[in-house]
């Protein structure tokens, strides 16, 4: 279980750095723009900062739960697992927070959130069997 829940929290920790990429370094690409609802470029401009700054924060929880994977396999399985739960929990109170905050973007919550609520998951298992 616990091998299990390293891999989504890879997976997890992967995607939050695909998004600061894409909020940090390519906000004004269309394709960017489309994968974030941003309207026109003028918009994606006007929000640069705030998407620049935002990608970092996506950038260090993915960093964390990564980092929390690494540490589990190098036999160091407390602070590891809690590097874990930090940054995937996170992830999936963000993820909360975008569904009911933004109904529009519910189907991309869902998606952010199924990677660090099934390595959650799994930690639970792993903690109590």
């Amino acid at each position: 279980m616990l091998v299990a829940s390293c891999v989504f929290a890879v997976l997890a920790g992967l995607l939050h750095v695909l998004i600061f990429v894409l909020e940090s370094f390519r906000w004004t690409d269309p394709r960017t723009m489309r994968t974030f609802s941003v309207a026109s470029l003028r918009e994606a401009e006007a929000t640069r900062e705030m998407a620049y700054n935002q990608g970092f924060y996506n950038l260090f929880l993915g960093v964390m739960a990564l980092a929390g994977v690494v540490l589990v396999f190098a036999g160091w399985r407390v602070v590891g697992v809690t590097l874990m739960v930090a940054g995937t929990a996170s992830m999936a109170l963000a993820a909360l927070v975008l569904f009911t905050g933004s109904p529009d973007k519910r189907g991309a919550a869902v998606k952010q959130a199924l990677f660090p609520n099934v390595s959650l998951l799994l930690l639970l298992a792993f903690a109590v069997f």
